[in-house]
């Protein structure tokens, strides 16, 4: 007979670690490539020395003059805060009970909470990888009843619970909303619930998942993005921080090539990941068609395919900003955890509870973490201009654009 004790044994013994390894290998091929840690974690925080530039204590001199002064490495200190990372999932005691006699009706119920669990999570921790933090969706320029037109819908599925935030509070406009249709033709999204009145939702209003603006993990946003400070630094006082930038004329494989060049010289930095958005990879695609008589392919850990350039993969991501193309050193990312994901206990050591004055058990999946780019100046960003030619780059602000 199926009981609560024994599903809860199921979750920690049978689904816990194929779980941990579909979410740590099999979310997309940047996670595959990053190294998850549980070095310098201190407590609630990751503190990481960081070196910079490079030892100054070598010189030349005569046979009997004075040795070169000392100068020791030049470090500074990261600072982030682990952030929460929880999935949950749900069954309902009737579900329960209509199983509890057959076993095999309740494993698949099991799957198919736990399938959805790693679909959503997958969804959401890959977003949170090109994010800045801040947990922004999409931003919203105004409604009609519970239509929302946005800027972009590549981060947005329909079952995903929203708020939508002032642009000038940052306070909720609405709250908990979930999301039941997303035309992605016309870049607008039916949220569910209340109706909502003209004008509620504001030019410049941001969606985010419910409960998370400024508590997602820090990603390529955060390093290209326009913040003041970055790990706990201010960016102004640590030009080091700052992405390689460059201007090109096309894109080829000189073009890319001379910023993979240029981010060598620059911080000994050997980039060995490109990741871009479909566009831009099928901008490649046509100039290699154009140059060349075959596109090379390769395999990558965790079982996916990319195509290549000089050996470096070359792949493409749905949550990666349209027209972007980003070349990485992954051996300088690490994702710094507490632990790997565990379900949330109770006092009891049973991971499924039942909500409380309500029919139903939940159970939830943690992890405390966040990413640390060791050497965020041995990174090049570049986007594609729109109304430009495939493959045609220009450049603003000095970041390598397609």
């Amino acid at each position: 007979m199926v009981t609560i004790s024994s599903a809860d044994n199921a979750l920690k013994t049978l689904y816990l670690g194929v779980v941990a390894e579909q979410l740590n290998t099999a979310v997309n091929p940047l996670l595959a490539k990053i190294n998850q840690t549980t070095s310098d974690v201190w407590g609630k925080e990751i503190r990481k020395l960081a070196p910079f530039g490079i030892n100054g204590g070598i010189g030349a001199g005569t046979e009997e003059g004075d040795l070169p002064l000392p100068a020791s490495n030049n470090y500074a200190q990261f600072v982030l805060t682990l952030k929460n990372l929880y999935g949950t999932i749900e069954i309902t005691d009737k579900a329960m009970r209509a199983s509890e006699n057959n076993s095999g009706a309740f494993v698949n119920l099991l799957e198919a909470e736990m399938e959805g669990l790693l679909k959503a999570s997958k969804f959401n921790f890959g977003r949170m990888l090109f994010g800045d933090g801040t947990g922004r969706l999409a931003v919203a320029s105004s409604n009609t009843g519970n239509v929302i037109s946005v800027d972009a819908v590549n981060n947005l599925m329909e079952g995903m619970v929203v708020d939508v935030l002032s642009a000038a509070t940052k306070t909720p406009v609405l709250s908990a909303r979930r999301i039941t249709e997303v035309d992605r033709a016309n870049k607008k999204v039916t949220l569910g619930g209340a109706s909502i009145a003209a004008n509620t939702v504001g030019e410049g209003d941001v969606l985010t998942v419910q409960g998370s603006y400024g508590k997602e993990l820090t990603g390529l946003g955060a390093i290209f993005g326009e913040s003041e400070t970055l790990y706990g630094l201010n960016r102004s006082a640590n030009k080091w921080l700052a992405p390689y930038k460059k201007t090109a004329a096309n894109l080829t494989d000189v073009t890319i090539q001379s910023a993979i060049d240029a981010v060598e010289e620059v911080a000994g930095s050997a980039a060995d990941f490109i990741v871009c958005s479909s566009g831009v990879k099928r901008a490649y695609q046509d100039y290699l068609i154009t140059n060349r008589s075959n596109i090379d392919v390769m395999n990558l850990q965790g079982g996916y395919k990319a195509i290549s350039y000089n050996g470096i993969p070359v792949v493409a991501d749905r949550f990666a900003p349209k027209g972007t193309m980003y070349i990485l050193n992954t051996s300088d990312f690490h994702l710094h955890q507490l632990c790997d994901w565990r379900w949330l206990e109770g006092d009891d050591g049973k991971v499924i509870k039942q909500v409380a004055n309500k029919p139903l058990y939940t159970a939830t999946l943690v992890k405390y973490a966040d990413m640390i780019c060791d050497r965020p100046y041995g990174l090049t960003k570049s986007l594609m201009k729109k109304g430009q030619k495939k493959g045609v780059f220009t450049h603003k602000k000095g970041i390598f654009r397609a």
